[in-house]
């Protein structure tokens, strides 16, 4: 039955619609316009000292104008004199700072520190006082060099005051006090000279280190350090908001970055180590002040304040969550950080930024895919654990669960992994369930931005549908260039109608997040059972209970649903299937629990095949339960004792049946996968028996007499009637080879020469039967054998009566224009030849010199290449002259 949308809904999808189009006119108009600018030729300049007069060019206005005048060479660009001047002031910049390097620490003459000190003195004075004159002068350059200078000097200057007015302090104490006085006076420095670029980002990188260097002489803890490194981030951040200059901002937010993140890692590291819950608030004390000094990024552009937000809301959950985990034993820590991570989810209920509320979730979400991440290698041990019962089917129930696994995942460490799974889960189904109510709660995070406003929400949500119940659109800027596919010249890959195409709507959000709550409800339990080590048969039938109940839930799935959402029904599908392998595996321990576990997914699966109202499904869920019959037959023959080769009959009860099955169908979409998968248990059984010559031409023959019986139905006779054919010939191939008949002919021809009458009474009842289905299968059955025994028969007459036939049935074949007769005989006589000539090429061959062969493929390849287009079309009037044939 199709949803209709309420008139409320559907109008406002008009309107979207209908706005998105606009969106699109204007910019196709826009990039129109631009093209025509584009193509529009400009205006022909003449190159200096040019005279067109000279050179006879053709008067302007003219059709064929040329752009230039002909001769025209564009002349060389010399080098820029910015360009060079920069070069040479950097060069003699770092000539003069190595050499005051040198001079400072090394020595010059008889002089000791002080008087280098000194004269270190008077020509930082000089250095910095000179950048003044050089600004007044318009030398901007050379004045950026210079304050580069002295800022080196400057750094000269505090190793030698400490050299020589204070050489029994401590270095680091002495070198906080030093880069904070430094700072300051490039701070004032750099305000007086407002023109200069280098000064105040210097000091900003002279302010990283004050209170580092303190903490670190002070030999203060770890706890101390990281608010010393905070204090610093946040002095970062605040120049990067106040700050004037591209450099000054760019600078503080790279030392606020560094700084603000080693804070960080050493609240986290603290409080991860903590041994017990008091020892873990001052580190979430620090860790709760860093994400709150974030609040600072909320107000920037959208990237930072989306990327302060994820920052901002993992800081609070390492406070938070490692109060409680310090208190708990460690593998329930997990919980703790979960629980945290799922309190950010609030945040939609405040009134933060736009996009410092998505950088708050996408923060909560990677707590959350954390916490499951932790829970793959248990999933992957349940399901995949049983697969070492393989090598040792049937050797009796173990004691528990996990003695079922053969794994050594420390599963005490994975006590937490289903609880985590579990809350996942109802919380994914819950937002599943109420899903309205959600949409209206997070709509005006999707609302897109309009202009002048960046985190501002607007009225639309994203996709032509987006949430549920929140409609609203979202215009394009006038004015704005064609690649501005958004507001307010956003660009194409950030908004418009095409990014909003390229969002998920409401449905398929709310179908993903019930998808989700199945498969991770499903994990839950399967972990549950190993973590808890239940008894081996609870654990069989648990798992045989949970795929009934996928099963029941996909085939409702089926029948359609509210929201028209196929993620839960195809997730529950897959989670059958995987899930029943896994229990299949699992019930090989136990000769009981192996029939009981297949005979039941063979009726689950069977059931919802019949009960499923889609076709795809139908046909997955008919093809598994076939898939299960057959292992079942399999197990059939192991208890009673038979051997491989003997079982391949039993596994041909089902082919049989599937073949009924097709039958009875018929035309049904079902029908086609299920006799093909029958055909798959066919091939088993047909590879089962091959160690075995006389059991595999008994398996061959069965195989043919069940491809007759497809072949019945007019829809599968072209393919299933060659097969029969097929497979009656090479079962009697493989029976005559099992009996070691020296004379197959003995035993073919009888069963030839009837096949032939009846193919010539096929043929002239009707004509236009093919050559290959009234002639082939009897002469193959003659033939073909023949050839065999020929190929190992050292006697002459065998081969020269199977040449003359297949020269007959050659000549037969072209004169009659019979496809089969032309192509049997003829590869029949071309083998028999080859291996008739064979002794004497060897001979020959042995008799040539070495450089003949390779000599004669040269030609050969240099005389096909010449006539290559005549070969392929002769190849050509072959290949249509065969396919001409009957």
């Amino acid at each position: 039955m199709e949803h209709v949308p309420p008139p409320a809904e559907e109008l406002a999808r008009l309107d979207r619609e209908l706005a998105e189009l606009d969106a699109r006119r204007a910019q196709l108009l826009t990039r129109r316009a631009w093209l025509l600018a584009a193509l529009r030729p400009p205006a022909p300049t003449a190159a200096p000292g040019w005279d067109p007069s000279a050179w006879g060019a053709p008067p302007g206005g003219r059709p064929g104008t040329p752009a230039q005048p002909w001769g025209h060479v564009e002349p060389k660009q010399p080098s820029a004199p910015r360009s060079a001047q920069n070069v040479l002031l950097t060069l003699g910049g770092l000539l003069l700072t190595v050499a005051a390097i040198a001079f400072t620490l090394v020595s010059w003459g008889s002089m000791g520190i002080g008087g280098r000190s000194a004269v270190l003195a008077v020509v930082t004075l000089g250095a910095l006082t000179a950048p003044a004159v050089l600004l007044r002068r318009k030398l901007a350059a050379t004045a950026e060099v210079l304050a580069a200078l002295a800022l080196v000097l400057t750094l000269l200057d505090a190793y030698a005051v400490h050299a020589v007015a204070a050489p029994d302090t401590d270095g680091l104490g002495f070198t906080a006090v030093a880069s904070a006085v430094l700072a300051a006076l490039w701070t004032a420095y750099g305000l007086a000279l407002g023109r200069l670029r280098l000064p105040l980002p210097a000091a900003v990188v002279l302010a990283q280190w004050p209170l580092l260097f303190w903490a670190w002489a002070a030999g203060a803890p770890a706890l101390v350090v990281g608010w010393a490194l905070l204090a610093t981030a946040v002095l970062d951040g605040t120049i990067a908001l106040l700050g004037k200059g591209a450099g000054v901002r760019i600078t503080a937010c790279v030392g606020g970055s560094v700084m603000g993140f080693s804070a960080l890692l050493v609240g986290l590291t603290l409080s991860t180590t903590a041994s017990g819950p008091l020892g873990a608030v001052a580190p979430g004390a620090l860790l709760l002040t860093a994400a709150a000094a974030l609040a600072g990024a909320w107000r920037a552009p959208k990237g930072f304040a989306r990327t302060g937000g994820v920052v901002a809301g993992l800081a609070a959950v390492a406070a938070v969550g490692g109060v409680p985990a310090a208190a708990v034993p460690e593998d329930w820590g997990v919980l703790a950080y979960l629980g945290a991570g799922l309190a950010l989810t609030a945040v939609v209920r405040t009134r933060l930024p736009r996009n410092a509320k998505l950088g708050v979730l996408v923060a909560s979400a990677a707590v959350v895919a954390g916490a499951l991440a932790g829970t793959v290698p248990g999933i992957a041990a349940v399901l995949l654990g049983p697969v070492t019962l393989l090598s040792d089917v049937w050797a009796g129930p173990p004691d528990g669960f996990r003695s079922a696994l053969g794994s050594t995942l420390p599963w005490t460490g994975l006590a937490a992994a289903p609880v985590v799974l579990a809350v996942s889960a109802g919380l994914l189904g819950a937002a599943y369930r109420w899903w309205p109510s959600l949409s209206r709660i997070a709509a005006p995070l999707w609302a897109r931005e309009t202009a002048g406003s960046a985190g501002a929400p607007g009225a639309g949500i994203p996709g032509a549908s987006g949430v549920p119940g929140a409609p609203g659109t979202a215009a394009h800027a006038p004015g704005a260039p064609w690649y501005a596919g958004g507001p307010a010249g956003a660009p194409w890959y950030g908004g418009g109608a095409s990014a909003a195409r390229r969002r998920p709507s409401g449905a398929a959000l709310r179908g993903a997040a019930g998808a989700g709550a199945v498969a991770l409800g499903w994990a839950a339990l399967l972990l549950g059972g190993a973590v808890l080590d239940v008894p081996y048969a609870v654990a069989v039938a648990g798992e045989t209970a949970l795929v009934a109940g996928l099963l029941a839930l996909a085939v409702r799935g089926t029948e359609g649903g509210r929201d028209g959402s196929a993620a839960v029904p195809v997730t529950a599908l897959v989670g059958a299937v995987a899930g029943a392998v896994s229990a299949g595996l699992l019930s090989l321990a136990s000769e009981g629990a192996s029939y009981a576990v297949f005979g039941a997914l063979a009726a689950l699966f069977a059931g919802a095949a019949v009960r499923a109202k889609a076709a795809v499904p139908r046909a997955v869920f008919a093809v598994a339960s076939t898939v299960w019959a057959t292992v079942l037959t399999g197990f059939a023959g192991r208890s009673l004792g038979l051997a491989p080769h003997e079982t391949a009959p039993l596994l041909l009860l089902v082919p049989a049946l599937t073949v009924l099955l097709g039958a009875r169908l018929r035309r049904n979409p079902v029908a086609l996968p299920v006799e093909l998968t029958g055909a798959l248990g066919a091939l088993v059984a047909v590879g089962l028996a091959v160690p075995d010559a006389p059991f595999l031409a008994l398996v061959l023959a069965l195989c043919g007499v069940l491809a007759a019986g497809a072949a019945v139905r007019p829809e599968r006779r072209p393919v299933a009637g060659c097969l029969a054919a097929a497979l009656f010939v090479l079962a009697t191939w493989v029976r005559l080879a099992a009996s070691e008949v020296s004379f197959p002919e003995a035993y073919t021809l009888p069963v030839t020469v009837p096949a032939l009458v009846v193919g010539f009474l096929r043929r002239r009842k009707d004509p236009e039967a093919s050559s290959w289905t009234a002639y082939g299968p009897g002469l193959a059955a003659t033939l073909l054998p023949s050839l065999a025994v020929a190929w190992t028969d050292t006697d002459w007459l065998r081969p020269l009566l199977l040449g003359g036939a297949a020269l007959v049935v050659t000549l037969l074949g072209a004169r009659h224009r019979l496809q089969a007769l032309l192509v049997l005989g003829g590869a029949v006589l071309a083998l028999d030849g080859l291996h008739e000539l064979a002794p004497y090429v060897v001979q020959v061959a042995g008799a040539l010199p070495r450089w003949l062969p390779p000599a004669l493929a040269g030609l050969l390849l240099l005389v096909v290449g010449a006539t290559y287009e005549q070969r392929l079309r002769d190849a050509r009037r072959l290949k249509d002259a065969l396919g001409r044939m009957r």
